[in-house]
């Protein structure tokens, strides 16, 4: 304890303070002084206020002491004990400066008041113990105290417990007492223990301590066993006696105060033991007499016997937290944490007495604290605190998006803490925890069905994976929604009702689901920004230069739609204004909505009909107002505000439902004249209600109840329901009831209902008259099945009747069985023939027409082609034997393997004229062996070898062509097919066709003509070898006349006339490749005749200069000598 300030400094003579007290709020102190005053001081112990106490008799003398103080738990009422017989209350408010009064007092008639307390949990109920051993409790409400118990004994003390369900008394004779207000079935009060002395100083916080006048301080526990002593008794001379004590409100700190000194025990959490902290000596002190422990643990003010108040820190440390908190320790359980810019304070209190180990603070306004065993989660804007049980692995993620839940993210699961609730919300798996994909909802709607008690509204959406959204209700964990999507969503938000969901994925596209419809609709196809209106159902959102607004989102066709330049930013709602403000690059610009019609989805929310109806009147009608008269009808008529749903219905044009709903309340407003307190509980007004809903049966149940008879019958009478009215007559008794039927009956026939007619007439017995208005309303099938199933005599005529009128009307089929029923076999066939009903025609001539089985097999098959079933006609056919029809039919169908079967079995004259059909089948299945064998069955060879052509099989082409054709045959056909071939450019394919028909020169001149001369040289090398130097001669010619003369050169070479191939260059003048040529294959001296030659050609002075230049002029100087020329 440290020693802070004196808030009242001793006198100079006995002047005892009698009584201290906190509030609950920690905001006053009061104290009561031997002179009858009490006097208020304010948190920081600045004297704020005194008032002098009342006698018990306002004429009577001021000879009474102050005796006991305690404050209610609200912090607005002071009770006053005196030992003048009486308690008073005095109505102090909770802001300085309050006029005080006295609300309540409890005189007492033969006993004096000694002592009081007032539980915590106890707000209507006063304890206060009397001085001939009477323990009892004031009750605020009646005014009036009641006993509690009584013992022989003088009460010295009173203290409370700290949960506020139980009172301590201690009597001269040293005994304590416990009583507890809990009905818990165990005796209300016992006798605790006997102490060893009188318990002046009592107190009730982990344990019970207990001193008096002999030394000694006790812990007691609950049931009344000595936990721990401590014995003083050696010291007495000093110390006195104890003569007050106080726990703090952690109950884990004492302080016994006595002569001179205080003593102050700690409860050692790890070994569960009390130990004393040290012994504060306070010299001139003199005794203890009053102890108050401030209720956030901070201070400990103690009054003594000179009339000192004096005010102790109580804290275990105290530091500050990033320069703007300040932590201050009371207790290891304990925290106050004081805001340093405000001065504004909040006690963070473990209630399982952990010690608090870590403290932070988030965005300088979210709390967390934590324990070995628990998390303790606060918000410092509302004071609200929460203690939650948590095993948390110490890399926990906190998420403070929403004021009223804390969400914690750990391994994968998001845990949801309530501020102010003591337990886990919910919890939810999932790996996305960004504010976008989470949405949460607590009771954020203030409809009138929550004021009224009905269960809680706590609601959150988020995404299992990126294409699933689950909506969890966290009172009742049930999955209320799972909505599966075909794109990644990547922002989703609940309505503050929890009712809708708004959702939008990656490809920009909004949608909103409804939870209670289940059903889904898409908002825009493209949205860049999209936000809920704040406290409203009002949607905002953007798409490119167009701001959307969904001011019903009920009707979400219904849009209003502004042109904005610019992107949107935020919504403002204040002031009786909501404004959308958009970036427009420059400047900033606003976009005012519709404060009405934002202000009637929240008086909708909230049942105030009556508001919703003025403000709606207030607007011209649009579609947007059209959809809101709509919701507004809906929602009274669902709460049965029937003069609301009228006026709805006015406005929406609806004449016939408001002239309807016109006369329910005038049948309301006369009930509510007769006396009755809502109308609209009427039994009148009820089924009238249950009609408009089409709730028919409970209109009738409601009429029923009250014995209004005649009321239902007439009901349903007048929907043309008479069914029901005849059933309600006949149950009653009713005499008119065959006068209903008869009136049925009649207006039946008058509206052309004689199915329904001929139905009454059955179930009255009345066959003939029901068959015949079977036929008359065209039901002539209704008609035979009556004939069939009743012991009705069946006249001929009746019969042709009704079989004619099933023929008539197509029913052939009917008609059939019918007749088969009535054994006329012949007519049933008939009828099935014309009904193309040969299943059951061929089953009758099985049985009695053998013969006609196979016609009717071809009919039925010829039918089935009709009916284009040519699978189901094959076997129809076959059984008919007409097996080209099977065939065909199968072949039609694409039945290739059925068709294969059915053909082998046939001659040859019946199947080669489907063989290639069969075979062209298998040759485009690229089944070409088969191909082959149905093509040569179908004596066609020749398609075969095309066939084997086509896909160059040229081994399979020359065995088909050799096995099944003359050989004058097949080389028309080889040669034929090789001209088309090489009319294609298949050069190659062609050549093969005429060597294999032995016609190479065809070949050969196939090459000729497309000019590939090496392919011809080949082939009439290996053809033609005696005309070889020919070709090469003549090909060469051919080449030197179009002037292609390296190639003629190469051609002369090749035919080992190379003396050609130099005349070919001599003639045109190209003596160097002359020389070349005559040099290479004639030798030297060849080459220099043809130099000599070209020299002679140009002749004197030229030819000599090339014979110089070209070092020729010896070689021919030896020629021309040689040759004579010279």
């Amino acid at each position: 304890l440290r020693h802070l300030r004196t808030l009242q400094a001793p006198g100079e003579e006995i002047a005892r303070i009698t009584a201290l007290c906190w509030s609950p709020n920690n905001r006053r102190l009061a104290a009561s002084t031997s002179d009858r005053v009490v006097h208020l001081f304010d948190e920081v112990g600045e004297k704020k206020d005194k008032f002098s106490t009342k006698p018990a008799d306002a004429n009577g003398p001021k000879n009474y002491m102050v005796t006991g103080m305690a404050f209610s738990p609200d912090s607005t009422r002071l009770a006053v004990a005196q030992s003048d017989n009486i308690v008073f209350i005095y109505k102090l408010g909770l802001e300085w400066g309050e006029k005080k009064s006295i609300c309540n007092k409890f005189l007492q008639s033969n006993a004096g008041v000694t002592c009081l307390t007032w539980p915590m949990e106890q707000p209507n109920e006063l304890v206060f113990g009397l001085t001939d051993g009477t323990v009892k409790v004031g009750i605020i409400r009646s005014n009036k105290a009641q006993k509690l118990y009584s013992t022989d004994s003088y009460v010295t003390s009173l203290c409370s417990s700290p949960d506020g369900h139980s009172i301590l008394s201690g009597h001269v004779d040293g005994s304590i007492y416990r009583f507890s207000f809990d009905e818990s079935g165990g005796p209300a009060h016992v006798r605790l223990a006997m102490h060893t002395c009188v318990p002046q100083a009592l107190a009730w916080g982990e344990n019970i301590i207990a001193g008096g006048n002999d030394g000694k301080i006790v812990f007691y526990d609950i049931e009344g066993g000595v936990y721990q002593l401590f014995d003083y008794s050696s010291d007495i001379a000093n110390l006195k006696e104890f003569t007050a004590c106080c726990f703090n409100p952690s109950g884990e700190s004492a302080v016994v105060g006595a002569f001179n000194r205080l003593h102050v025990f700690n409860l050692n959490i790890r070994r569960n033991l009390w130990e004393e902290a040290g012994i504060k000596q306070i010299e001139n002190m003199y005794s203890v007499t009053a102890m108050s422990w401030k209720q956030d643990g901070s201070r400990l003010c103690v009054g003594t016997l000179a009339g000192a108040i004096d005010c102790y820190d109580a804290c275990l440390r105290r530091y500050r937290y990033k320069g703007k908190f300040e932590f201050t320790y009371v207790s290891l359980s304990q925290v106050i944490v004081k805001r340093l810019s405000s001065g504004t304070r909040i006690v963070l209190k473990s209630h399982f007495q952990y010690e608090i180990v870590k403290i932070n603070i988030y965005q300088d306004q979210y709390l967390v604290a934590h324990t070995p065993e628990t998390l303790l989660i606060g918000n410092l804007e509302s004071c609200k605190l929460s203690e939650v049980p948590w095993s948390g692995s110490g890399s926990e993620r906190f998420i403070f998006e929403n004021p009223s839940v804390c969400m914690v993210y750990n391994a994968g699961e998001l845990t949801l803490v309530e501020y102010g609730r003591n337990e886990i919300l919910g919890s939810a798996r999932t790996e996305h925890v960004s504010p976008h994909y989470i949405s949460c909802r607590l009771n954020e709607s203030k409809s009138l069905g929550e004021q009224s008690g009905e269960q809680e509204n706590k609601k959150i959406a988020y995404l299992m994976d990126f294409q699933t959204i689950r909506v969890l209700d966290l009172t009742t964990s049930h999955t209320v929604a799972t909505v599966n999507h075909d794109a990644k969503v990547d922002w989703l938000e609940l309505n503050p009702s929890a009712t809708k969901l708004l959702y939008r994925d990656k490809h920009r596209q909004l949608h909103l689901f409804d939870l209670l419809s289940q059903t889904r609709s898409t908002l825009l196809n493209y949205c860049s920004y999209v936000q809920w209106v704040p406290n409203s159902d009002v949607v905002v959102a953007q798409n490119r230069d167009n701001l959307c607004v969904w001011y019903s989102i009920d009707a979400p066709e219904r849009v209003t739609i502004f042109q904005i330049k610019g992107d949107v930013e935020d919504i403002e709602r204040a002031g009786g204004r909501t404004e959308v403000i958009v970036d427009e690059g420059i400047n900033t610009v606003s976009y005012r909505l519709d404060e009405t019609l934002i202000e009637f989805g929240s008086s909708i929310e909230n049942k105030e009909y009556e508001k919703a109806v003025t403000l709606l009147e207030q607007l011209e009608f649009s579609p947007e107002t059209e959809a809101m008269w709509s919701t507004l009808c809906q929602l009274a008529l669902q709460d049965n505000r029937l003069f609301i749903a009228e006026r709805c219905c006015a406005a929406l044009g609806d004449t016939a439902k408001a002239m309807y709903l016109r006369k329910v309340n005038e049948i309301a407003e006369e009930a509510e004249r007769s006396g009755l307190p809502d109308g609209a509980q009427h039994f009148k007004v009820q089924s009238e209600m249950a009609k408009l809903e089409k709730h028919f049966e409970r209109a009738e149940q409601i009429l029923l109840e009250q014995g209004q008879v005649e009321e239902a019958m007439q009901m349903y009478q007048e929907l043309h329901r008479w069914d029901e009215a005849i059933a309600i007559s006949e149950s009653k008794g009713k005499p008119e009831t065959e006068e209903l039927k008869t009136s049925y009956l009649q207006w039946l026939l008058v509206t052309g209902q004689e199915e329904r007619a001929a139905k009454l007439k059955e179930k009255e017995g009345d066959i003939e008259t029901a068959i015949q208005l079977y036929l008359q309303g065209g039901l002539p099938a209704r008609a035979a099945a009556l004939v069939q199933n009743q012991q009705y005599p069946q006249t001929p005529e009746m019969l042709e009747t009704i079989a004619a009128a099933l023929s008539k009307s197509g029913l052939h089929e009917k008609a059939g069985n019918f007749f088969e029923k009535l054994n006329m076999i012949e007519r049933a066939l008939e009828s099935y023939r014309k009904g193309n009903a040969y299943r059951k025609a061929v089953e009758l001539a099985r049985r009695n027409f053998p013969r006609e089985v196979v016609q009717l097999e071809l009919e039925w098959g010829n039918w089935l082609v009709s009916q284009k079933q040519l699978d189901a006609a094959i076997n129809h056919f076959i059984e008919a034997g007409q097996n080209i029809k099977a065939i065909e039919a199968a072949i039609q169908a694409r039945q290739w393997s059925k068709a294969v079967q059915i053909v082998d079995t046939q001659d040859d004259d019946v199947a080669s004229r489907f063989y290639k059909i069969i075979a062209q089948h298998f040759e485009e299945t690229k089944n070409y062996d088969d191909a082959e064998r149905y093509y040569i069955k179908a004596r066609c060879p020749q398609d075969a070898v095309e066939m084997y052509t086509r896909i160059k099989k040229w081994e399979k082409v020359h065995k088909v062509a050799v096995s099944f054709m003359s050989e004058s045959a097949v080389n028309t056909l080889y040669v034929n097919q090789a001209q088309r071939l090489e009319a294609q450019g298949k050069l190659k394919e062609a050549e093969k066709l005429y060597i294999m028909v032995k016609e190479p020169d065809l070949a050969i001149n196939m090459y000729k003509k497309n000019r590939h001369y090496d392919q011809m040289i080949r082939l009439v090398a290996q053809h033609r070898k005696d005309l070889l130097s020919e070709t090469y001669l003549h090909l060469a010619q051919q080449l030197e006349a179009e002037n292609k003369f390296k190639e003629a050169e190469r051609h002369y070479v090749d035919g080992n006339d190379w003396k050609s191939a130099v005349n070919m260059y001599r003639a045109h003048d190209m003596w160097d490749d002359a020389i070349r040529v005559a040099k290479t294959h004639g030798g030297v001296n060849t080459s220099r005749q043809v130099a000599y030659a070209w020299a002679v050609s140009l002749g004197g002075e030229a030819g000599a200069k090339l014979l110089t230049n070209t070092a020729l002029i010896e070689q021919a100087l030896d020629y021309g000598t040689e040759s004579g020329a010279v």
